[in-house]
């Protein structure tokens, strides 16, 4: 065998190495989102809450496993987004992974990650720093239950009022960047929240749930919850235009029932959130009509 030849066998097998490996790297990445996504299937068919809880504990740790896998973070997920939510934040600094689980009394629980681009600042001398990004990922452990009071508590991820998320607003001061969210808990058999929520990073790159950024009848909320009946529906929305929130006013069906949220409905008028000075500042009885909006 000449040397030409050889030459061509060594060039031959070199591409056909080459062009293997995306190949083998894609199928790889296929059989897990395959995997995860029985598991999703498997789940939200599941009837009994045993059989629940051991498949999203098994979708929990295959999220675990596949966020801490270089470049995850531009994984959207996309096989699953029936049934699992997906929100990257309009700057591209976080990503929200979440979904619920119903419970056989018809109570929701809710699961889900942050994932976190974190600038890390290191002084190497008095006239020199290393700036280097990491991406940390955070759990979202639901204790709803736990938590008395949580129109006026700031926790982080590990003691987190569970919602299912559906919308993320971005808003810089001076000193902070706040994440306004937009909440869905269908609670109960009785009763639906809609909640507006504060996502805040401190300077470890931890997640902090609630903010002091409302300013509503003289009262200073952490975070903003609307409870009304299942038989009925509420809009929670931005307004593009306006740079503003716009929501339906609840009222309780009848005088009597006040208090009873299980009871209240939209009685057709609007409110709303406007921000200035670094506040969302309520406001009553809004027009909204042929207005431009983002709709939920």
């Amino acid at each position: 065998m000449n040397m030409k030849n050889v030459i061509l066998i060594f060039c031959l097998f070199f591409s056909s190495l080459m062009a293997q490996t995306p190949i083998l790297k894609d199928s790889t990445v296929n059989q897990e989102n395959n995997i995860m996504k029985q598991l999703v299937g498997n789940l939200f068919a599941a009837k009994k809450d045993s059989i629940k809880k051991d498949y999203n504990q098994q979708l929990l740790t295959a999220f675990e496993n596949e966020l801490a896998k270089p470049n995850s973070f531009s994984n959207k997920f996309d096989s699953l987004r029936k049934n699992i939510q997906v929100l990257y934040s309009p700057d591209n600094k976080f990503k929200i992974i979440n979904w619920y689980v119903v419970k056989e009394d018809k109570t929701f629980e809710h699961y889900g990650f942050i994932q976190s681009k974190h600038l890390v600042v290191t002084k190497i001398n008095l006239f020199k720093k290393k700036r280097t990004e990491t991406v940390q990922v955070y759990p979202l452990i639901d204790k709803s239950n736990e938590i008395k009071n949580p129109e006026n508590t700031v926790s982080d991820n590990k003691k987190w009022f569970g919602m299912l998320y559906y919308k993320i607003i971005i808003k810089k001061t001076k000193s902070k960047t706040y994440y306004t969210l937009f909440g869905l808990d269908e609670n109960d058999r009785y009763s639906i929240k809609k909640i507006i929520d504060v996502l805040t990073f401190d300077n470890n790159g931890t997640p902090r749930f609630g903010a002091d950024i409302f300013v509503m009848d003289k009262k200073y909320p952490k975070r903003v919850i609307f409870e009304y009946s299942s038989n009925c529906t509420m809009s929670l929305r931005y307004n593009v235009i306006k740079d503003s929130i716009v929501f339906d006013h609840l009222a309780p069906t009848q005088p009597q029932l006040v208090g009873q949220y299980q009871y209240y409905c939209t009685d057709m008028s609007y409110d709303g959130f406007g921000f200035k000075n670094g506040k969302w500042n309520y406001g009553t009885d809004l027009n909204v009509v042929n207005e431009k909006e983002e709709n939920d």
